[in-house]
């Protein structure tokens, strides 16, 4: 079992930074592909950018590419999302998702196939 716990949302102007980050604990961590995804009002939750649990390969979705970085540490359990040049458009609730996966499985960037979950943190952008 793991458990995920996401900080560093905020209120923050169009084109400025903030930096999220996901405390995972239980479990083994080096084992999982990490994501974040993201829920605006009103839409479906989305997926923003995932790293793998071996080589550290990233993988973002298109509105994002050259703005955000998801980076982590397995000494210390965490994922941070860097977002930079942040829009009114980034406005949502970020969540950090981890998925055990066996090194002959895909990677997946379907939230239904993440097996864990943090609560959420906002974050809000303003023009």
């Amino acid at each position: 079992q793991v458990t995920l716990a996401e900080s560093g949302g905020g209120l923050v102007q169009a084109g400025g930074s903030l930096r999220l980050s996901c405390a995972a604990s239980g479990g083994t961590f080096s084992t999982n592909d990490m994501a974040w995804f993201r829920q605006a009002p009103g839409k479906e939750r989305e997926f923003v950018a995932v790293i793998t649990r071996s080589d550290g390969r990233t993988v973002y979705t298109d509105s994002v590419k050259g703005r955000f970085t998801i980076s982590r540490d397995n000494t210390k359990n965490t994922v941070l999302l860097h977002m930079n040049n942040l829009q009114p458009e980034d406005t949502a609730v970020y969540f950090c998702a981890a998925r055990p996966r066996s090194s002959w499985q895909r990677v997946v960037m379907i939230s239904t196939m993440y097996n864990y979950w943090g609560q959420g943190t906002q974050v809000t952008v303003s023009s």
